[in-house]
């Protein structure tokens, strides 16, 4: 059965930062690609970052660039968003997913003006 389990969100203020976790599990996590979405209040999904199953091809949504940076620990089948210099805009809750995958549990984080 696969698995995907975001954590660490929070209530945090505008300008402050972040460390999402996401725990992967059934499937070859350490051969997948991997993105993190963000789904806003009253809006859909969006995709705000992307990484390959070594690590490289990293990707991100234009307006989280230079903020966020997404890694992985393929040992611990984790992977991760560090979240800096946070927006009221970036209000959501965020989940980990990969091509053909499901979303799995998400975590709410909200930035506070």
């Amino acid at each position: 059965e696969v698995q995907l389990q975001a954590s660490g969100g929070g209530l945090v203020q505008s300008g402050g930062s972040l460390r999402l976790s996401c725990v992967a599990s059934g499937f070859a996590f350490s051969e997948t690609s991997m993105s993190w979405l963000r789904r806003a209040p009253g809006k859909g999904s969006e995709w705000i970052a992307g990484i390959g199953p070594s690590g490289g091809s990293i990707n991100y949504l234009d307006r989280v660039e230079g903020r966020f940076t997404t890694s992985r620990d393929n040992a611990k089948n984790t992977l991760y968003l560090h979240m800096n210099s946070l927006k009221p805009e970036d209000t959501g809750v965020y989940f980990c997913t990969y091509p053909g995958g499901g979303r799995g549990r998400g975590t709410l984080v909200t930035v506070s003006s």
